[in-house]
């Protein structure tokens, strides 16, 4: 880590770095961190993690081979703001996968990165408040990176996931992975914290193929179906219902509606 730190061109995130083989959580570890009072940019990463999750709890597998981290955040702005990160975080995930390495990325609402129509990356931002502001904001990140999907996932997961080495037909360094995304992800921060959502999003929904097809959004209470017309500026999905009237969604899942 010390070299992928002497390379490294930010201006915080990624200053100071914790490694460990294998932990729990990135993200609660990221927490203790923070409640220690570890300063903005503060990065954690693991080669593994053995309780990894996703949003609303789900298990998320990390096994070796997988780029793992998470990044302590102190922006100034409303809880509600927040979501704007996970965009920042998306975005920079998917122009780095796809600059960098050549892989043909797609961005789905509200937090995932797709190659081929299956996910590669997963992102969890995760905050502690006072009131109505944020404290601190923990985006973790997961990339399927060096894992071969098929030996190493699990079975449910298999036909749904893909990795770089999977797609590449290589390994690649992920410290050099890693050092390209906290790049790019501090430009995206940045330029959220200094404007507002909306410039962020215009690029992330350049890669948002799901815009302008049907999709099924399926959140605790309900699934519904209907054409995505948009993501607002609030980082809502805009959705167009069978009866010609307009939802938005905060919370939810989306998968591609299957074609008759």
């Amino acid at each position: 880590m010390d070299k992928l730190q002497e390379d490294l061109r930010t201006k915080r995130l990624g200053k100071r770095i914790f490694y460990t083989r294998k932990i729990g959580s990135t993200n609660e570890w990221a927490k203790e961190l923070a409640k220690l009072g570890a300063e903005e940019g503060t990065v954690v990463v693991a080669e593994a993690q053995t309780d990894g999750h996703g949003r609303l709890g789900r298990e998320w597998s990390s096994p070796e081979g997988g780029l793992w981290f998470s990044v302590v955040l102190r922006p100034k702005m409303r809880a509600s703001e927040t979501i704007g990160l996970v965009f920042a975080a998306g975005l920079a995930v998917a122009e780095v996968l796809r600059e960098a390495y050549g892989l043909p990325v797609e961005t789905r609402w509200p937090n995932d990165v797709l190659v081929h129509g299956k996910k590669i990356c997963g992102i969890l931002c995760e905050m502690h408040v006072t009131g109505n502001a944020a404290v601190f904001v923990l985006v973790g990140i997961g990339v399927n990176v060096n894992v071969d999907v098929k030996k190493v996932l699990p079975r449910s997961l298999q036909d749904c996931a893909t990795s770089v080495q999977d797609e590449l037909g290589k390994t690649v360094r992920l410290e050099e992975l890693l050092r390209l995304l906290l790049e790019r992800m501090e430009i995206f921060y940045d330029l959220y914290v200094k404007e507002d959502l909306v410039p962020v999003l215009e690029k992330w929904k350049k890669h948002a193929r799901f815009i302008g097809q049907r999709v099924r959004v399926a959140n605790e209470t309900e699934r519904v179906s209907g054409l995505a017309l948009d993501v607002d500026s609030e980082g809502a999905l805009v959705l167009k219902l069978e009866d010609g009237t307009l939802r938005r969604f905060l919370v939810g899942d989306v998968s591609m509606e299957q074609k008759q």
